[in-house]
């Protein structure tokens, strides 16, 4: 190999590292941004109130007791599919891997005979009954309802499947709960 091919060999590994570094320098002028200070981001938590007699805000989700006169119990059926994978709604119907639903309107809450509840919900439920606000919002989100239950359903989102699915489960009793007055 004579010296000419050797200068255009080393020639081009030149021009390509030199344009290689030109691009980066280049980029880098273009797309420069300075690091911050401290990593990470900060939140700003506004500071609670200490003393006074403030009310709790109230639950974020819509009351069910306006529809329930009007809830569809077949269209209930429907969302109970959600649900029957874990449940059993049915008389005489066997503990999953959630307690039995038959006759849970106005049940005690955490009170079926051999199923194992978390102890938040224990808790929670002591003294209370499955009234149809609080059936409403366990069913919108059972882990920001009950803080600590072992529940991992997601929720139901939309009020009216909720009055739906608990005009169903109102159904499914010997003898169905009354509706609350309006």
């Amino acid at each position: 190999m004579d010296s000419f091919e050797f200068n255009k060999i080393a020639m081009a590994v030149l021009g390509t590292v030199f344009l290689v570094m030109g691009l980066n320098f280049a980029s880098d002028g273009i797309f420069h941004s300075e690091n911050p200070e401290q990593k990470g981001y900060a939140i700003e938590v506004a500071e609670a109130s200490t003393g006074g007699s403030e009310e709790p805000a109230g639950p974020a989700f819509d009351p069910v007791t306006p529809l329930l006169a009007s809830a569809d119990a077949t269209a209930g059926e429907g969302v109970f599919k959600k649900c029957a994978a874990c449940h059993d709604a049915s008389s005489g119907g066997a503990n999953k891997v959630g307690p039995a639903l038959y006759e849970i309107v106005n049940r005690d809450i955490a009170s079926v005979d051999g199923f194992g509840y978390s102890g938040a919900l224990k808790a929670y439920g002591e003294g209370k009954q499955w009234t149809y606000e609080e059936l409403n919002g366990f069913l919108w989100k059972p882990k920001k309802f009950v803080k600590g239950t072992s529940m991992g359903f997601g929720g139901i989102k939309k009020v009216q499947d909720r009055a739906d699915l608990i005009a169903y489960l109102r159904g499914q009793a010997a003898s169905p709960a009354e509706l609350p007055a309006q």
